[in-house]
Formats: C-alpha cells, structure tokens, sequence
C-alpha cells in the first residue's frame, strides 16, 4: 500500500522535530514554516541520506530569507541520527553558494549564547557582530543572549 505522498514541509518538520530541543523555544510549528515558505523572499534547501527520492529520508534542511544584498539564515538543523557526518556543514556551504548565486553579497545569522553550531559557522566564515541581551527567554540555564554573526 502507498502512503500519502511527502511533500517538503513533512519533510522539514521530521526534522525539526527531532533536532531541536524543546528546552529552547527555537523549533518553529507548520504553520509558522508554511507562512514563511509562501513568502517570495523564503528559500530552503533540503539534505538526504543519499539520493532525494520519495522514499529518501531527510538528514537535514536549511531555511533563509533575502532582501537586497542580502540574506539571512532563519534555521538550520540536522536529525539527530545524521549529526557528525558533515550534514550540517554541507547544508552551510550550499547555503553560502546559492546564496550568492542569487547576488547576496552578506550573509547574516542569529544564534543563542552558547549553541554548539558556533564552531560550525566560524568556520564557514562568520564572525560575531552584535548581541541581543536575554534575548532568548525560556530554557532552564535562565534568559540566553542571541548573537548575530555576519559573513561579509
């Protein structure tokens, strides 16, 4: 018997669901991905355990939003059984390249303090800029700070 077709959202939401720890308030619901990806501005890109098919399962995605010159990193995450095989810095590369295939020349994330992917993105080249103090407000550590890196 077939199932009811995968579409990206499902897709997406597989793996925001195991990623993201709940502690912190950052997963998104399918609404808020559903808005967003109607927007003309919105783009994702999706990572798999091999090569994408229906049956394929989804190891990663990331999702961003330009404006101008410029383009903002909205999420990223990895599923936890896929982690520390390079999928998160495979979805950060494709990210930068088709980031700039679209003419964005800076490129812009926010984090909260303390989020293991800061090695991730300083080594694909971004750097911290600003601070936004007790930004992020639930988790058991108290209010975190977001950090705003850039990749001029």
């Amino acid at each position: 018997m077939i199932g009811e077709p995968i579409d990206d959202v499902d897709r997406i939401m597989e793996v925001m669901t195991a990623a993201f720890d709940p502690a912190y308030g950052e997963a998104w619901n399918r609404r808020q991905v559903s808005d967003a990806l109607l927007l003309p501005h919105t783009h994702y890109l999706l990572a798999y355990d091999g090569e994408p098919s229906e049956r394929s399962r989804t190891t990663g995605f990331v999702m961003s939003r330009s404006a101008a010159d410029e383009e903002e990193l909205l999420l990223i995450a990895v599923h936890p059984d896929y982690r520390g095989r390079g999928v998160g810095s495979d979805l950060l590369r494709r990210f930068i390249k088709t980031a700039h295939a679209r003419g964005k020349s800076r490129l812009f994330l926010e984090m909260r303090d303390g989020n293991r992917a800061e090695s991730l993105y300083r080594r694909a080249g971004f750097e911290p800029v600003g601070r936004r103090p007790n930004y992020y407000r639930s988790g058991a550590q108290g209010p975190l700070d977001a950090i705003t890196y850039a990749r001029l």
